[in-house]
C-alpha cells in the first residue's frame, strides 16, 4: 500500500531577502522530497515587486541545487489549468513577505489558495517570512492594516497562529500575547528572526536557528488572563 504523502509547512524567520549566510535556504532545500528540487517563489504579498523577483532569482539561480521559478499573479502567465499544472509540480512554494490579508484576497481570486492545499496534501513543502509564514496558520499577527494587530484568517493548513519578527519589530510581543490572551488569535508560534520552523501534519519536527539568541515560542493562554509564553529548543545552523 502506498505510503501518504507528508503534509509540511515551514515558518522562516529569515532567508535570501535577510541574510547573507544562506543557511536558511539551504535548511528548506534539504527538507525537500527531491534532492534537487523544483522551487517557486511566490512574490503576491509585496504585490509582485519586480526587485524582489530579482533578488531571489539572483540567490536561487546560481546554485546547482534546486530549479528555481517565480509565479507572479498581477501580471499573470497561466491559465487555470497551466497553473495548476505548475503549482503541482513544484517541490517548494516559497512565499514572501509584505501584506498578508492583500496576499490572501489575491490568491482566493485567482484558486491559488485551493491549489495549494491541493499540493500541500500530495508533499509539497510549503514556506515562506512574514506574510510567506503567516498565511499558512489559522490566524496571524500583522501589520497588513497598518498598526499591529490580529488577522483571524489563513489557510488553516498549519493548527493555531503565527507571528513574525517577533524579537525585530517594537510592538510585537506584547501585542500578540494579548491577542492570544483574549481569544482574538488562537494559541500558536511566535518566530524570531533568524529561526526556521518546521511541521509535520501540524506538529514541531524540527526548529533550527541561524543567530545564537533567536528563538522559536509557543505561546498560550495563562490561567491569569494574559498569556505564557515557551521557548522550545533550536538546533543551531551552520556549525560544523
Amino acid at each position: 500500500m502506498a505510503t501518504a504523502p507528508v503534509r509540511r509547512p515551514a515558518l522562516l524567520g529569515g532567508g535570501f531577502s535577510t541574510d547573507d549566510d544562506g543557511l536558511l535556504d539551504d535548511w528548506v532545500l534539504a527538507r525537500a522530497r527531491t534532492p534537487r528540487p523544483k522551487v517557486c517563489f511566490v512574490p503576491t504579498a509585496s504585490g509582485d515587486a519586480p526587485a524582489y523577483a530579482e533578488q531571489f532569482r539572483a540567490a536561487f539561480q546560481v546554485r546547482t541545487d534546486c530549479e528555481p521559478s517565480v509565479l507572479p499573479l498581477f501580471q499573470r502567465e497561466f491559465d487555470d489549468d497551466a497553473l495548476r499544472a505548475f503549482l503541482l509540480s513544484q517541490d517548494v512554494v516559497y512565499v514572501g513577505g509584505g501584506s498578508t490579508a492583500n496576499l490572501l484576497a489575491v490568491w482566493r481570486t485567482h484558486g491559488v489558495d485551493q491549489l495549494l492545499r491541493e499540493a500541500y496534501d500530495r508533499g509539497t513543502l510549503l514556506c515562506g517570512i512574514s506574510a510567506g509564514a503567516n498565511c499558512w496558520a489559522e490566524g496571524s499577527h500583522t501589520d497588513s492594516f497598518g498598526p499591529l494587530t490580529y488577522l483571524p484568517d489563513g489557510l488553516g493548513l498549519l493548527p493555531g497562529s503565527v507571528c513574525p519578527h517577533y524579537d525585530s519589530e517594537p510592538g510585537r510581543r506584547p501585542s500578540y500575547r494579548a491577542a492570544v490572551a483574549s481569544g482574538q488569535l488562537p494559541p500558536g508560534w511566535a518566530v524570531d528572526d533568524g529561526v526556521g520552523a518546521l511541521f509535520s501534519d501540524g506538529v514541531l519536527v524540527d526548529a533550527v536557528t541561524r543567530t545564537r539568541d533567536a528563538r522559536l515560542y509557543r505561546v498560550e493562554p495563562d490561567a491569569l488572563g494574559g498569556a505564557a509564553e515557551r521557548a522550545l529548543p533550536c538546533r543551531p545552523l551552520g556549525q560544523g
